[in-house]
């Protein structure tokens, strides 16, 4: 090492770490750390499946094949046979403030189902926060033995004029958040996925995604896109506005994922608790023969509890295989295919030189039931059990005030109507597993010069209650939870995170958003003016550090039953439904602060028709 010239051009570390492989495998005095005998490899590079040893010396793979004379006194040595050894899983899109927990809670959850990587959009805590909300999260992120990547948003509020956020972000803010840790690029580039109607209204919001998309690009970050239900010249625009090696993980129809296949976007098939489109997106695929190699897994939104129940990536490459995708190919969506859109070299495949991040799956590889992981070459988890400790991360203060809200009265949140006797109103259709909503006209009974709920016909008030220091309040009806009692009310909601209420009359609403203006943030179900249940969650309105991942999902269970037993909810999951009904960058029609949101056409819709 001492006469290799020019050693100071290369990182000294890794020279080290490479010559150190070398020496053990040409040096026969010199031995493996771990060996993993006899399982099935699952080759993602070739598609197939071949028994075989794998032997790791410190964080990373010396070798696949037989390993025998790697194997010395102190070798520590694994029989896996009869089980499959593949890749560490990838979760190409997903935001931690969905699963209402921090990352180290998260990653509690994760690991043990063998996700070893994970890219993060904390764009939720950054509509709340702005830059100084993304930096807490980015800085935890550097601390977990998972692989976190950070994106960070080119803009918020993502619909400017349509919704307030707590903070705007534009270019000016990418060059400081793309240099904070764990950053390795752009999250998802909403504000231009109504393409030609931002073209037409906002011009300028182009205009500012493209300087940052450029950017980004410059200094090899990637770029995340959000392109639902575009198609010919709007797709165009939105893949050269993000840039050539653009993703997509709002893909909802087999047309739309073979026109994004076609044109270069890497797919990610988003399977989540409430948004389930794999299924649609693989028959790209599986009926029309598209190679899938820009088809990749991710979750984008999960609950703590969905993940605690049924898995993380494993459970969506089980539900993949059970689309009819052979087992290897659906392990390739979450590995190599997503490591090579990424860039990420060092993790994805089995093979010398890469990091040992290795899934352990017991019985049929159809079934993804992993038993064992291992993360950089050490064991981590076994039968469900994280076997690691995990760095503490405490979020500072100034994250947790950011509910900045007078108390309401059930009359602010009522929908006035100057029309005797009914009047036509624009509704909200809620459509189960899907960000997309329908655009529902319904007549509806006018009493005092207000128009009053249908619970017979499921036509139930919502509102938007402004809480980054405005007094907007947006208020129209919803068809689909199918409530017969109470409220619920949330500071998660999508993507302003504005206080989200739902109810079956207005006085349960008033005194649900009054509670969360107390709790600084998080979700309380309300029934006969008594809150009946609520969960704190004073991390930006969004997150909670002051419960394990056990016990929030054990508290999420109880307010989901309680949702569904006292208020007879008959919608699944329905604090992550109600969430996305104010996601202005989805079709059809939304609700926000500002009122009706015309998703489709980029515009405010009085309530009440004339």
């Amino acid at each position: 090492m001492d006469n290799v010239k020019n050693a100071g051009i290369a990182p000294l570390k890794l020279v080290s770490e490479r010559q150190k492989a070398i020496d053990v495998l040409m040096d026969p005095n010199q031995f493996a750390d771990v060996v993993l005998k006899g399982g099935n490899v699952v080759n993602v590079i070739t598609r197939e499946v071949y028994q075989a040893d794998i032997a790791i010396s410190g964080e990373y793979i010396l070798m696949v094949g037989d390993c025998s004379n790697l194997i010395g006194e102190k070798t520590v040595v694994h029989d896996l046979e009869g089980k499959h050894l593949t890749p560490g899983f990838i979760d190409s899109h997903m935001h931690f403030e969905s699963a209402m927990l921090t990352i180290t809670e998260f990653s509690r959850l994760s690991i043990p189902t063998g996700t070893t990587c994970l890219v993060s959009d904390p764009h939720e805590i950054g509509n709340v926060l702005g830059p100084k909300g993304i930096r807490t999260m980015c800085d935890e992120a550097a601390l977990m033995p998972q692989h976190v990547h950070s994106r960070v948003p080119a803009m918020a509020p993502d619909s400017p004029g349509l919704e307030t956020a707590g903070y705007d972000i534009t270019s000016k803010d990418l060059p400081e958040m793309l240099n904070y840790p764990s950053v390795s690029g752009i999250g998802e580039t909403q504000g231009i996925s109504a393409a030609k109607h931002v073209y037409k209204h906002n011009p300028w919001v182009f205009r500012d995604s493209v300087v940052s998309t450029v950017y980004a690009d410059s200094i090899g970050k990637k770029v995340d896109g959000n392109a639902p239900e575009l198609f010919g010249k709007d797709l165009a625009a939105h893949i050269i506005a993000g840039g050539t090696e653009i993703s997509c993980h709002e893909t909802t129809t087999k047309a739309e994922a073979v026109e994004k296949l076609r044109n270069g976007v890497y797919m990610l098939m988003r399977e989540g608790s409430t948004q389930r489109n794999m299924p649609e997106c693989i028959r790209a695929v599986t009926e029309e023969g598209l190679d899938s190699r820009r088809a990749i897994l991710a979750t984008d939104d999960m609950l703590a509890e969905d993940i605690a129940k049924t898995g993380h990536m494993n459970d969506i490459i089980r539900r993949t295989i059970g689309q009819g995708v052979d087992p290897v190919e659906a392990i390739q969506m979450a590995t190599i295919n997503a490591a090579t859109w990424q860039g990420f070299k060092d993790i994805g495949v089995l093979a010398p030189g890469k990091l040992a991040d290795i899934a352990v799956i017991e019985g049929e590889l159809k079934d993804m039931n992993v038993c064992q992981v291992f993360l950089r070459g050490q064991k981590v988890a076994e039968d469900g059990k994280l076997l690691i400790d995990l760095p503490p991360y405490v979020y500072p203060d100034h994250v947790k005030h950011s509910v900045k809200r007078e108390p309401i009265s059930a009359s602010d949140l009522m929908v006035a109507c100057k029309k005797d006797g009914s009047a036509k109103v624009r509704v909200v259709g809620l459509i189960l597993d899907q960000n997309l909503t329908d655009a529902v006209e319904a007549e509806m009974q006018v009493e005092d010069g207000y128009v009053v709920p249908s619970l017979d016909e499921d036509l139930l008030p919502i509102c938007v209650v402004g809480r980054h220091g405005q007094s907007d309040i947006g208020s129209t009806f919803v068809k689909g939870f199918k409530m017969k009692h109470g409220a619920i009310a949330e500071t998660v909601s999508h993507d302003t995170h504005n206080i989200m209420v739902m109810g079956t009359n207005y006085e349960d609403m008033a005194v649900a958003v009054n509670r969360l203006i107390e709790l600084q943030g998080g979700l309380v179900l309300v029934r006969d003016e008594l809150v009946i249940g609520e969960l704190p969650l004073r991390i930006g309105g969004l997150m909670t550090d002051e419960l394990s991942a056990d016990e929030l999902t054990n508290q999420m269970i109880h307010l989901t039953k309680l949702a569904e037993d006292q208020l007879e909810c008959q919608a699944h999951a329905p604090f992550m439904h109600l969430a996305f009904l104010s996601l202005t960058t989805s079709p059809k029609w939304k609700i926000t602060d500002k009122g009706v949101v015309d998703a489709v056409n980029y515009c405010v819709l009085p309530t009440i028709i004339d």
